[in-house]
């Protein structure tokens, strides 16, 4: 009887201090988990964290330097595409997304797919949306939707950091207007048309090297070097995946400087910086 009442009083015990232990393990503040998300661009990550901040994960398709025409997926990204919760798709009509997003889905059928680009009037030759800060302000309204519908305990923290981004935004679009206000209806020369929604938006019109992703013949480069010189052109814009060549060839012939920009850049704040820049000098 003894022995019983010492066995039940032992068990007693040892159940009470791993019940002790297991409690103050759960009650300890490790780090929060994050919301795993994926996004097919390096813009639409600056968009993301800007509104996320520490509550989020960002995931890129499209790495930087690799091209949203051709890129494919490796291994490991699909892996981890298999954890997010949501897909921040451009929606705009870029070709890895017309390749890629169906696949995409089938990898992940419980990840949530928001379109960045609705609410906005798409350009059917021209899929980067993203390039006017007017249309970057509305995507980034898409995106804070998304993630006060996943998580709204933290909705306070997500209205108070895309207030303040898209306060940013709109300063950078009022850049825009009073420094383009003099040269509307002007002209400027670029590569690959990829600036058409920036040039829409602040009325300066582009001439295009590239035609639907192919160099241009001899006469058509013979054209365009006739318009540059009738507009006076002397910026070429193009992107670091440009074929250079066309381009120098009509900046020899023009007495034009080259300009690199490249619309698929992290740092859009930044980046669209120094295209104003470049477009004071139109």
């Amino acid at each position: 009887m003894k022995k019983t009442k010492i066995f039940i009083l032992i068990a007693t015990i040892t159940i009470l201090i791993c019940a002790f232990y297991i409690t103050s393990k759960g009650g300890e503040t490790g780090p929060e988990e994050k919301i795993i998300v994926a996004a097919s661009i390096m813009p639409q990550k600056e968009f993301i964290e800007a509104v996320g901040g520490d509550k989020v994960k960002v995931i890129v398709m499209v790495p930087p330097g690799a091209d949203p025409h051709t890129y494919e997926p490796q291994p490991s990204q699909l892996r981890e595409l298999s954890k997010a919760k949501i897909y921040f798709q451009v929606g705009s009509g870029i070709e890895f997304e017309k390749t890629w997003m169906e696949k995409l889905k089938e990898l992940n059928p419980e990840m949530k797919i928001i379109n960045c680009s609705e609410g906005i009037k798409l350009i059917k030759e021209d899929p980067h949306v993203w390039t006017s800060p007017q249309n970057a302000i509305i995507m980034v309204e898409n995106i804070y939707k998304a993630l006060i519908k996943e998580d709204p305990a933290n909705r306070e923290y997500y209205t108070k950091n895309k207030d303040q981004y898209i306060s940013r935004l709109k300063e950078l679009d009022k850049k825009f207007n009073q420094t383009l206000t003099e040269k509307q209806n002007k002209k400027i020369l670029v590569y690959h048309p990829a600036w058409t929604y920036l040039f829409k938006d602040y009325k300066i019109e582009q001439i295009t090297i590239e035609q639907e992703g192919k160099e241009p013949s001899p006469q058509k480069l013979a054209k365009i070097i006739q318009e540059a010189k009738k507009a006076n052109i002397k910026i070429i814009i193009i992107s670091p995946q440009s074929n250079k060549q066309s381009a120098q060839a009509i900046a020899d012939e023009i007495g034009a400087k080259i300009v690199t920009i490249d619309p698929l850049a992290e740092n859009y704040i930044k980046n669209m910086e120094k295209m104003l820049q470049t477009l004071k000098d139109i």
